[in-house]
């Protein structure tokens, strides 16, 4: 089957779109079409349905999704294990980043990794770091570095590189800083913003809460750790931060006998070969500890 059938065929279930998935793929449109019916021709199936202007997939079309995805996979996988052979570090890496780290922690090693290996094509997605272990395990990327998850999984090797403690943060004229025994109990007194529940540092802020019995209060919540340092540092609530993040204008709140502190690294499918490059970016990366 040629794989610019199953491009055409992914670019248009996840754009909805004909015409967009043919910018996408710099393609006509009549050829994104054509592609469309031989795909549909082979496997005997309409893939598409085209109602009006919209365009969904069928019942084959959703079980082909999937599958479309792992053959292009392998068939990547399959050039660059090949290529790799002559022990070269060329080709493409693949890498999902947090926007934290994207921002604060990896740009001098992505500069160097660039300096020494000009033939290396970084394709990089920044993403919150949940999504990045479900693109590892999916096979989407090759490295990602991330907050590591509080509990290991099977599938993945993971590698700490940055200790992140935290600290509660608030402005310099918050009337938080005005108190004389901070508690967390003070804290739910004020209004908060903090990262999304459903993210690893998120759910660190709640563990901390639960392990006092004290009610975590409702929170205005981003994913974004640098839009929560602007809405704190202009005394909008408080927030728990990376205390990398404390600056001019800003104040630490310490909260007596509560330590909080996140892992940075990066992670690997544990069963998927990597690429020279991919194993040169981890070396590294590792320098960073040593």
């Amino acid at each position: 089957m040629d794989t610019q059938l199953l491009e055409a065929f992914i670019a248009v279930a996840e754009s909805g779109s004909f015409s967009v998935a043919a910018e996408r793929i710099h393609v006509t449109q009549p050829a994104v079409s054509k592609r469309i019916a031989q795909l549909e021709d082979i496997l005997e199936c309409r893939l598409f349905d085209r109602i009006a202007r919209s365009v969904t997939l069928t019942e084959a079309g959703e079980a082909l999704m999937p599958r479309a995805h792992q053959i292009l996979q392998a068939i990547a996988d399959t050039r660059q294990a090949i290529h790799d052979l002559s022990g070269e570090i060329s080709g493409r890496l693949r890498l999902a980043i947090s926007h934290h780290i994207g921002l604060h922690r990896l740009p001098p090693s992505l500069k160097q990794f660039a300096q020494q290996h000009p033939s290396v094509t970084i394709d990089v997605d920044f993403m919150d770091s949940e999504k990045a272990y479900e693109g590892i395990l999916h096979g989407h990327f090759e490295v990602a570095v991330i907050t590591l998850a509080p509990q290991p999984h099977p599938k993945i090797e993971a590698r700490i590189i940055w200790p992140d403690p935290l600290v509660f943060m608030v402005a310099d004229d918050h009337p938080l800083t005005k108190e004389q025994r901070p508690s967390l109990q003070t804290l739910c007194n004020h209004p908060a913003i903090l990262p999304g529940l459903g993210t690893y540092t998120g759910r660190m802020a709640r563990a901390v809460f639960e392990e006092q019995r004290v009610p975590l209060p409702a929170t205005m919540a981003t994913n974004y750790l640098e839009t929560i340092k602007m809405m704190v540092s202009i005394g909008l609530g408080w927030s728990l931060l990376p205390e990398s993040m404390l600056e001019s204008g800003l104040q630490a709140i310490d909260i007596p006998d509560v330590h909080i502190e996140r892992q940075l690294g990066y992670i690997h499918h544990r069963e998927k070969s990597l690429s020279n490059a991919a194993r040169a970016f981890i070396q590294l990366l590792d320098m960073e500890t040593s």
